[in-house]
C-alpha cells in the first residue's frame, strides 16, 4: 500500500507495539502530528511542556516497563531541548528512539529556520542516529533504531526526518519485528573459570547493577545469590533487583552507602560484579577498591571490562543467559559466619536519625511512604540529598519500581519520569520523591499531570537551599556557601493551585501519615511541601577518592 512518510512513522510505531508517545509539535513536525491525528485510536500521545520533560517521560516509560520509550519533537530547539533527556538514559542504558522533524531536505545545511544538525549533536550520546534522506529509507531506519535500542546494552537512538520525507509517498509492506537474536555464550572457557573461582570463596559477595533490570534477570540473580549464600550489594541503579526484605540483601554500595557494604569490599575474597561498570561513585578509589579479593565482571558491553577496575574473569554476555548457566554449575554453600561479620558492621556505625527540631525528618518520611506504598508502587526522584535518602531508606522491593537519574545525575529528571510511569501503568501509585532545587528546574510539566490528570503524588523535600551541593560545602570548602542559598520564596502550594493541581504541606512528624493517605485518597495529582532542615545531611558518605576506611559519619 502506498503511504506518506508521516503514515508510514505511525504503522512503523503501531508495529513495534507502540502504544504511547511523549512530544511536543512543531513547524517541521507537521505532517507527523496530522498523521498522529488520523492514528489516535492506536497511538496515545502525550502532550508536555517542554520537549526535554518529553525526554524524561519516555526515559521514564521505558524504565518502568522494559519496553522502548519514544519521543517525538520537531526541528531546531525542539530537537535539542531533548539532548539532555537522551545523555540522561544513554548513560544508564535505557532504550529509547527519538524521532525529531528537520527542515526540507533542499534546506538542509543553509542555515535555514529552525534547522540543527542533530544527528552530529546526539553522536556521542546514543547508539546510533541517522537522517533519512529518502523516504525509501524511513521505515528500515524505524526498524533499525528500535532493534538498536534493544540490543546488546541497551540505550537511545535518534532519528532525523526532513519535513518533505515525511510528505511524499511510498509504498509500505509491514514486517514482523524479529524474534531476539539466541544468547551468544561462546566463552565457556570463561564460565568454567568463574565457577571455579565462586565455588573456592569465603568470603564472596555480589555487586549487582543496572545490568540486572535491564536483563529482566532478578529471578536469576536470587537464585544465584541464594546458592552461593552471598550478600548482595546494589548499585543505585541495581536497587529492586532482589528485595529490600530478603535476607541477602545489603542494600546501597558506595559513597552514601552502609558501612557493612563498604567493609565487604575490604574484607571479602570474591567480588562478582553483575551487570554493573564501577562507576566513580561505587569504587572510589578504583586502585584500591576490592585489591584484596578476585574480582568476576558479568556483562554485556565488552567496552565496560577492565575499564575501571581490573578484573580476574571477566564474562561477556546477557546476564540473565550468564546466571542461569552459572546456577547449573556453582555448588550450594553456605557462609553463615561471613553475613554474621556483616551484621556486626551494619550495627557498628549507625548513622542516627536527622533530628532537627521545627522541621520533618526525611528518615520518617521515606519510612511511612515505605508503610503506605504497595510493593510494585513507583517512586521516581530527581538528584540530590532527597535521591540518597530514597536509596538508604526507601524499601525497593521489585525491579523496576525506582526510577531515578544514576549516571548522569539529572535534576529536573523526575516529574517527567514520573509522568511515564504513570501513564504506563494508570492503576498503580506514582510518587516524585525530590528537592526544592531539582522541582524548580521543570515544575513546568505540572500542567501536564493536570490537562492528563495523572495521579502522581509529588513529595517536595522543601530545605530552600541545594542540599548536596551545600553539604560539600560544608565538608570540603569551609562552609562557604557559595550560590546554595537561593532565598526563594516559591510557596509550592500555591503554586500547585495555580497549575489547578491539589497542594498540601506537611511540617510535622505527625503530619506524615494523614496528609500522605489523603493526597491519595484524591486519586489525582497532588504537590505536597514537606518541611525539611537546611542542615540536614546525607551520611554515611565516602569523600571522592578515598575507602570506607574514611568514612564520614557525623558532621565535624
Amino acid at each position: 500500500m502506498q503511504l506518506t512518510g508521516a503514515e508510514i512513522i505511525c504503522e512503523c510505531l503501531i508495529e513495534q507495539g507502540v502504544d504511547t508517545v511523549f512530544g511536543y509539535p512543531g513547524g517541521a513536525a507537521l505532517n507527523t502530528y496530522d498523521a498522529l491525528y488520523k492514528y489516535s485510536d492506536k497511538i496515545r500521545h502525550i502532550l508536555t511542556a517542554h520537549e526535554q520533560g518529553a525526554a524524561h517521560a519516555a526515559d521514564g516509560y521505558a524504565r518502568a516497563t522494559g519496553k522502548v520509550g519514544v519521543c517525538m519533537t520537531t526541528s531546531g530547539p525542539g530537537a535539542t531541548n531533548t539532548v539532555t533527556g537522551i545523555a540522561t538514559a544513554n548513560i544508564d542504558s535505557i532504550p529509547m528512539v527519538v524521532i525529531t522533524g528537520n527542515v526540507t531536505t533542499g534546506l538542509l545545511g543553509r542555515d535555514s529556520f529552525q534547522e540543527v544538525d542533530i544527528v552530529d549533536i546526539v553522536k556521542p550520546i546514543t547508539k546510533g542516529s541517522y537522517l533519512v534522506r529518502r523516504i525509501e529509507d524511513l521505515a528500515p531506519a524505524i526498524r533499525t533504531a528500535f532493534a538498536l535500542a534493544m540490543d546488546g546494552r541497551k540505550g537511545p537512538v535518534l532519528i532525523d526526518v526532513p519535513k518533505d520525507i515525511t510528505a511524499q509517498l511510498t509504498d509500505f509492506k509491514p514486517l514482523t519485528p524479529p524474534e531476539k537474536r539466541p544468547a551468544d555464550l561462546s566463552g565457556v572457557e570463561d564460565i568454567t573459570k568463574a565457577v571455579e573461582l565462586i565455588n573456592k570463596a569465603k568470603y564472596p559477595i555480589i555487586y549487582a547493577g543496572g545490568g540486572i533490570i535491564s536483563a529482566d534477570a532478578s529471578e536469576q540473580l536470587i537464585e544465584f545469590a541464594e546458592k552461593i549464600d552471598a550478600p548482595v550489594c546494589c548499585s543505585l541503579m541495581g536497587l529492586g533487583c532482589i528485595p529490600a526484605s530478603h535476607r541477602l540483601n545489603m542494600g546501597n554500595l558506595g559513597m552514601h552507602g552502609g558501612y557493612e557494604t563498604g567493609m565487604a569490599t575490604e574484607k571479602c575474597d570474591l567480588i562478582i560484579a553483575c551487570g554493573a561498570r564501577f562507576s566513580d561513585r561505587v569504587a572510589g578509589n578504583p586502585k584500591k577498591f576490592g585489591s584484596q579479593a578476585k574480582i568476576i565482571q558479568i556483562d554485556i558491553d565488552e567496552g565496560e571490562i577492565d575499564k575501571n577496575v581490573q578484573t580476574d574473569r571477566h564474562i561477556i554476555g546477557d546476564v540473565k543467559d550468564v546466571l542461569t548457566i552459572l546456577n547449573k554449575y556453582v555448588e550450594k554453600k553456605s557462609h553463615t559466619q561471613w553475613l554474621v561479620q556483616l551484621e556486626i558492621w551494619k550495627q557498628e556505625k549507625k548513622v542516627p536519625k536527622d533530628n532537627h527540631p521545627g522541621y520533618v525528618s526525611p528518615q520518617d518520611l521515606l519510612i511511612a511512604l515505605n508503610r503506605l506504598k504497595d510493593d510494585d508502587d513507583i517512586i521516581a526522584t530527581d538528584v540530590g540529598q532527597h535521591q540518597m535518602w530514597v536509596a538508604q531508606y526507601s524499601e525497593i522491593e521489585d525491579p523496576r519500581t525506582l526510577l531515578t537519574s544514576g549516571g548522569m545525575g539529572t535534576m529536573g529528571f523526575g516529574l517527567g519520569a514520573a509522568i511515564g510511569a504513570q501513564c504506563a501503568f494508570p492503576n498503580k501509585k506514582v510518587f516524585l520523591v525530590t528537592g526544592d532545587g531539582s522541582f524548580h528546574m521543570n515544575l513546568n510539566e505540572l500542567v501536564t499531570l493536570k490537562s492528563y490528570n495523572l495521579p502522581v503524588i509529588v513529595l517536595v523535600m522543601n530545605n530552600q537551599v541545594l542540599g548536596m551541593v551545600r553539604q560539600w560545602q560544608k565538608l570540603f570548602y569551609g562552609s562557604r556557601f557559595s550560590q546554595t542559598d537561593p532565598k526563594r520564596a516559591t510557596d509550592f502550594v500555591k503554586l500547585a493551585e495555580a497549575f489547578g493541581i491539589v497542594g498540601m504541606r506537611i511540617e510535622k512528624a505527625e503530619e506524615i501519615r494523614d496528609v500522605i493517605n489523603d493526597a491519595i485518597d484524591l486519586n489525582g495529582p497532588v504537590v505536597i511541601d514537606v518541611r525539611i532542615s537546611p542542615d540536614a545531611n546525607v551520611l554515611p558518605m565516602i569523600p571522592p577518592g578515598k575507602t570506607v576506611n574514611e568514612i564520614v559519619t557525623e558532621m565535624d
